[in-house]
């Protein structure tokens, strides 16, 4: 039996339909432009191939977290604007100013700099509550001489925030967007772009949604409220081994499994070095873990090791079958919860030696 090189261990399938049909739901449900973030090589996924994919939906531009990741975007040949959402460091100036780059202004002091430097476009962050970067909503003094230095900023294109729990506390949404809207209207002008939800908020409909939006996870198949997303990645193994074990039979690193009763394991050549975290609730156990072999759920034995885990069957399985970690049966949302995680951890710590496969839309 013969594989394919890209599938002969562990692989990633990325559904590239799937993702400009979360793409244009997030579209129509926010009735306003997107700007997808593809930062984290697009979530894990491949920020050229999600980037050239997502051309189809008209986007505005890009939302990049690094100089690197914006320079392999334009090495691809993407021309449309690109917003490093990382807050500008003055010694990168040269080198947005050579990839054509907008910076994210989140200070008086990189305001200064950018202006003195260049004309080009800007956008300015503000903190309504996530204190995490952006001139916070109530500081005063960043304020007043933010103001003085936008009045004479031609390049001042947009402002943005950023919600803190979209996907779970409205109240507190709320809340943020009626301080941005505060510090927005107390500006100089209107800026062309002002921006704030995330997949969440601009799931909720036209509300938070401004001029553009920024979905990341629920165009990659993270569940982020309704409505659910098409799965976009699916991590997938081989079945490389398979034993019958007793009852008081250990399985895996620590003895931290033992069968209560005679069972088969299947041994999948998946690890966490491929991106199926080892740790779990529990210390690293495997309660309530489960993948997918050849169509039915099995639940995981023992602790993931690096490059393979280990699962028991009650169907039959041979030497070369396909067992999926998540995007089949066991969703993305359902394996991150189960490692104590979330949906974005489990796609951007998908290993670098596994192959991504693009199924591209027709």
């Amino acid at each position: 039996m013969t594989f394919p090189s890209d599938t002969s261990r562990a692989w990633v399938d990325v559904d590239l339909a799937a993702l400009v049909a979360n793409a244009r739901t997030v579209a129509a449900v926010s009735g306003s432009r997107l700007l997808p973030m593809v930062k984290a090589n697009g979530y894990g996924l491949g920020a050229v191939e999600v980037a050239r994919a997502l051309e189809s939906v008209d986007p505005w531009g890009f939302g990049v977290a690094s100089v690197e990741e914006a320079a392999a975007l334009r090495s691809a040949g993407i021309s449309r604007p690109i917003l490093v959402v990382t807050p500008l460091v003055s010694q990168w100036i040269e080198q947005y100013l050579q990839l054509d780059l907008r910076p994210a202004i989140g200070d008086p002091a990189a305001l200064q700099a950018w202006t003195t430097r260049t004309e080009r476009p800007f956008h300015v962050e503000i903190d309504t509550g996530m204190s995490r970067a952006g001139v916070r909503w109530d500081d005063r003094v960043s304020l007043d001489t933010l103001r003085s230095g936008l009045g004479k900023a031609p390049g001042w294109e947009g402002v943005f925030t950023h919600f803190l729990s979209a996907e779970s506390d409205t109240d507190t949404t709320v809340r943020q967007w009626d301080r941005f809207q505060g510090v927005v209207q107390s500006l100089p002008r209107r800026p062309a772009l002002v921006h704030a939800a995330n997949s969440a908020a601009a799931l909720r409909g036209h509300g938070f949604a401004a001029d553009l939006v920024r979905p990341g996870i629920f165009l990659y198949g993270g569940a982020a409220g309704r409505p659910e997303p098409r799965p976009v990645a699916a991590l997938r193994g081989r079945v490389v081994a398979i034993r019958s074990i007793a009852a008081r039979d250990t399985v895996g690193y620590g003895a931290s499994w033992r069968a209560d009763r005679p069972c088969v394991i299947a041994t999948i050549s998946v690890g966490y070095a491929d991106g199926f975290p080892r740790a779990a609730p529990g210390g690293g156990s495997a309660a309530a873990r489960v993948v997918e072999v050849e169509g039915k759920l099995a639940p995981v034995a023992g602790r993931v090791t690096m490059d393979m885990c280990m699962a028991v069957v009650e169907h039959d399985v041979a030497i070369g079958d396909v067992a999926t970690v998540f995007g089949g049966l066991v969703t993305l949302d359902r394996q991150a919860s189960a490692a104590g995680s979330i949906s974005y951890e489990l796609l951007t710590r998908l290993g670098s030696r596994v192959p991504r496969r693009y199924e591209r839309p027709t």
